[in-house]
């Protein structure tokens, strides 16, 4: 399979880099309207091909991105000085359009994958510009958040984040929802398991969970000013599920139709992914509280959306 790129900064590039160490795509195709910087990624990625697979990795334009199977969307503008949230997801959008016309134009049957911030909310922007069916405009959405929540869980148990089975839900940002009163380790349940191993899971440690996944891109930024190796290798484990067709349960952003009493909003569910995209969604069993937070981070997310002129 060909994937595509658009925008080759950090998390564009970051993502490119996983997929071409996993090995996991044929071609890999940077674009980016800074034509010198796609150019100089594509060069210092395909430089770490021979060591760990026989990925081809090339800059171009979009013709180049003819046949891709997926292209991830990377490309999105910085917040100005003095300039409105509303103000930066306009601008946002504005270079959607642009974008997301440019790639169908060429990648008409791909899948779009959406790594520009706010994810939700240009994940719904590029599912109204492109006409495509929801389940194949994907945006990242909370793998990334679900991975932190597995990581600590873990850390705290002392088994590896594979073996916990917890989810992020709602939006990749401060109203998401972690999932505390389904999460697993192996067959069991957390409280079950803690207790057993003897590292119960106090609300002090619950709490200290909660904010470690909240914060964790907070703290990441103070220190050096952005998040991209987490995403990208997060985008990349997308990919994977979509180029081999794996049918994979991620926590992953479409526009869905109707949740917790709010219709049409693109916000994080575990979801099936495989070769034709979101395959199905999985609407978890939650606690009152849960499930009352779901609906206030829809609700949220429907407002924003709703707020920008296409």
């Amino acid at each position: 399979m060909k994937v595509g790129i658009v925008g080759a900064g950090m998390v564009g590039s970051s993502a490119g880099y996983a997929l071409a160490l996993m090995g996991i795509v044929s071609d890999i195709v940077l674009v980016d309207r800074n034509a010198a910087l796609a150019v100089a990624q594509a060069e210092d990625i395909s430089h770490a091909v021979p060591f760990m697979s026989a990925t081809s990795v090339m800059s171009g334009d979009y013709a180049d991105l003819a046949g891709a199977g997926v292209v991830i969307l990377a490309a999105g503008v910085s917040q100005k000085p003095g300039e409105t949230r509303l103000e930066l997801l306009e601008r946002n959008a504005a270079v959607f359009r642009d974008v997301v016309g440019e790639v169908l134009r060429v990648a008409p049957d791909a899948i779009l994958l959406i790594a520009s911030n706010p994810v939700d909310i240009m994940t719904q922007v590029a599912t109204r510009l492109s006409g495509l069916p929801p389940q194949r405009v994907i945006g990242s959405g909370t793998i990334l958040d679900t991975a932190r929540f597995r990581s600590l869980i873990g850390r705290h148990l002392g088994i590896s984040p594979q073996s916990v089975h917890a989810y992020v839900l709602g939006e990749h940002g401060d109203s998401e929802v972690l999932g505390w009163s389904n999460a697993r380790a192996g067959s069991v349940s957390l409280k079950s398991f803690a207790e057993q191993i003897g590292s119960p899971l106090t609300d002090d440690v619950r709490q200290s969970i909660d904010e470690g996944v909240r914060n964790a891109a907070y703290k990441i930024i103070n220190g050096k000013g952005a998040t991209y190796y987490g995403i990208g290798a997060g985008l990349a484990r997308i990919v994977k599920a979509i180029a081999q067709d794996q049918r994979d349960v991620l926590s992953v952003s479409i526009v869905t139709p109707h949740i917790v009493d709010v219709d049409d909003v693109a916000l994080s569910v575990p979801r099936i992914v495989g070769a034709g995209g979101v395959i199905a969604d999985l609407i978890p069993e939650l606690d009152v509280s849960e499930y009352a937070a779901l609906g206030r981070s829809a609700a949220l997310l429907k407002e924003r959306v709703e707020s920008i002129k296409l």
